[in-house]
């Protein structure tokens, strides 16, 4: 990466492959999910070495709860276990971490983990990182459409004043630049529910590489591929 000048602001990464990495090396699905985990910390960390703002991770989707039982458990098991490990290298590092999605059926003990994650490092200024829990965009959209008709409701807001910024102002990821960039991992050409207003305008980058062995230099291939591109954002070519 040769320009560190022309930096995306905001990343976002679908870590997909975990299941079919462990299995290539006949090691259980649950191998692979602990394998992804772990590499969470080295792409954070390299993102707030390179200057990223905002990273954000889609961890579990609502519609991962079809999943077996088991491999749901472990997945939760080793989320809770990321975070005790690591709330006090987030802290000393000034990151600030935050979830989106959250709550129910998320269990008790990880909730727990998350409050106190997020209480710890709120007041963190360095770099941003979302994890996306029991998140779903389409549910994410709902959700604020009903805050905005609450708020019409209540004569906060003027239906006729409502415009792109103030319907964003509504969604999990308020306050925080959208993605420039996305990554899904595992050569997957899809976004999968995932921040589906927030990626308007991002560039995709779809790498073979399964989630566990993307690390530093894929991130910095991926920065690069993505200052290599024009962001028109609708409008016509500058040559």
């Amino acid at each position: 990466m040769d320009d560190k000048t022309i930096l995306p602001k905001h990343i976002a990464i679908i870590m997909d492959g975990n299941g079919r990495w462990a299995k290539q090396r006949g090691l259980p699905r649950s191998a692979g999910h602990r394998a992804g985990i772990g590499q969470v910390k080295a792409i954070l960390n390299a993102a707030r070495e390179l200057g990223i703002e905002v990273i954000t991770f889609f961890a579990f989707s609502t519609e991962n709860w079809s999943r077996p039982k088991k491999e749901v458990d472990m997945l939760m098991r080793s989320l809770n276990n990321f975070l005790e490990r690591e709330i006090k290298g987030l802290h000393k590092n000034n990151i600030k971490l935050r979830i989106i999605g959250g709550g129910d059926p998320i269990p008790d003990y990880l909730q727990r983990k998350i409050k106190e994650a997020e209480e710890k490092t709120k007041d963190n200024t360095g770099l941003v990182v979302l994890l996306a829990l029991n998140y779903g965009s389409r549910q994410e959209i709902v959700e604020a459409v009903k805050k905005v008709v609450d708020a019409v409701l209540a004569k906060r807001i003027e239906p006729q004043d409502l415009d792109v910024d103030i319907f964003g102002s509504y969604l999990y990821t308020a306050g925080l630049p959208d993605p420039d960039l996305l990554i899904r991992t595992s050569g997957e050409m899809r976004i999968s529910n995932f921040l589906l207003w927030q990626l308007s305008y991002a560039e995709l980058y779809f790498p073979e590489k399964h989630w566990p062995d993307f690390g530093r230099k894929d991130l910095e291939k991926a920065i690069e591929v993505y200052q290599q591109r024009e962001r028109r954002y609708g409008g016509i070519s500058a040559e």
